[in-house]
């Protein structure tokens, strides 16, 4: 339930009391002396459309809201700590977990600083298996983007719609890894099996299929006056503002701003693939909208090339210090399963260094940084999460907005707080 006060808003600090909130009333008075009738709402930490356990102090002036303070840790699960405690090999499901909705895009950034520290080279056909699996799995994301975000402007149709095309990909993943999330499919040197039979014609299928999805999707909300009232012209931060606050993403390309890391730094054979990368006029809601439609098309286009292309070859390094041997030969050689059982168990170790890897996940630049002391295990593990930066957008995103726009702005950010508070 909310808590309601008519008096001004204190300051929101992670584990302030409410007594010492109190206490902070008169000089926020002072600070406002224009603003007598200010009201102070708490929504959360359990409100339905927060999208997460999130806590939004909002200063009202009538339906209009002045200030907003979120206050976040109620989901901290001290992943990045107890990464410090498993073996570089074990460190994949952890991570894989921090933002839920992008565990490929996740595994790819610690992977890849992995393998930056022990200088392995990742076969060809594994580098597209990721880019498959990757950009699926955006597609994934942003469906289920669509489809609360339009629950939370009252469009049920669309959730129901999108939430079926999303099963879909999930559906992949299961024939892929045998898990629907969190699948542990990337591997340090590569992905942990080939494609199954079967695969590649159900993707193209789901390839073929996405862009009339979409055009159904779209017509359904370009053509709901009511909705687009409440997109158009709501919530806009120009680029500058965005890169001052370290955006970047959807959020930062709505704004105009082209930045996409598969273009700017490529990674995993990008540089292979041709594809545009969609960018907004004014940064509203209505631009962040399209520019993630447009991204699920562009996709979709990547998933068909790298299918058109994939290498034949291992998918794993063939340096076996890093990686399991094949199955098969677990019943026939004692080397192979010495090795297997040493890898799973202690685990391979990686030579003093720093590393950061950045990927471009759906919610912007998500990176790893990995520091290795010579040891089984990492001395540290940091993840760079787009929606903990991106959440810094909120304020200057609903500021003088009404308070019922601001549970769009909430939508449109599309934040994760499973990777928010790690």
């Amino acid at each position: 339930m909310s808590d309601v006060t008519h008096k001004p808003a204190p300051s929101a600090i992670p584990g302030m009391t409410y007594r010492e909130m109190e206490s902070s009333v008169e000089l926020q008075h002072l600070e406002h002396p224009d603003h007598d009738e200010l009201l102070t709402l708490n929504l959360g930490p359990h409100h339905p459309a927060t999208h997460g356990v999130l806590r939004l102090i909002t200063t009202l002036e009538g339906e209009v809201v002045r200030d907003i303070k979120p206050v976040i840790g109620y989901v901290h699960t001290g992943i990045e700590k107890n990464c410090e405690d498993k073996s570089y090999w074990k460190v994949i499901p952890l991570v894989e977990r921090m933002d839920y909705l992008s565990y490929y895009f996740n595994a790819m950034a610690y992977c890849g600083s992995v393998e930056t520290l022990l200088d392995i080279d990742v076969p060809k056909r594994a580098q597209y298996l990721r880019v498959i699996h990757m950009e699926l799995n955006r597609i994934a994301s942003h469906l289920l983007w669509l489809a609360t975000g339009g629950l939370d402007l009252g469009a049920m149709s669309v959730f129901w719609y999108a939430w079926k095309e999303r099963d879909s990909i999930l559906d992949l993943f299961e024939m892929s890894s045998g898990q629907r999330m969190h699948p542990r499919y990337f591997q340090v040197g590569g992905v942990a099996e080939d494609i199954p039979a079967g695969f590649e014609a159900k993707a193209r299928a789901f390839c073929k299929q996405l862009p009339k999805r979409l055009d159904q999707f779209s017509s359904l909300i370009d053509s709901n006056q009511i909705v687009l009232e409440r997109l158009r012209g709501v919530g806009a931060v120009d680029a500058d503002t965005l890169l001052t606050y370290g955006v970047t993403g959807p959020l930062l390309r709505a704004a105009g701003n082209p930045w996409d890391l598969r273009k700017a730094k490529p990674y995993m054979s990008y540089e292979d693939f041709s594809f545009k990368i969609p960018v907004g006029t004014i940064g509203d809601h209505y631009d962040r909208y399209r520019v993630r439609m447009a991204e699920m098309r562009e996709s979709a286009l990547i998933v068909e090339q790298a299918l058109d292309g994939l290498p034949e070859g291992d998918y794993i390094t063939s340096d076996r210090k890093y990686a399991l041997p094949p199955r098969h030969e677990l019943s026939t050689s004692m080397e192979a399963l010495i090795h297997h059982f040493k890898l799973v168990t202690e685990g391979f170790r990686v030579p003093p260094g720093e590393a950061y890897y950045p990927v471009e996940s759906p919610r912007g630049e998500l990176a790893c940084f990995v520091r290795a002391d010579g040891s089984s295990k990492p001395a540290r593990v940091h993840m760079r999460d787009p929606s903990f930066v991106n959440l810094q957008a909120l304020a200057p995103m609903v500021q003088d907005t009404y308070i019922a726009d601001m549970i769009v702005a909430l939508a449109m950010l599309d934040p994760i707080l499973g990777g928010i508070d790690r």
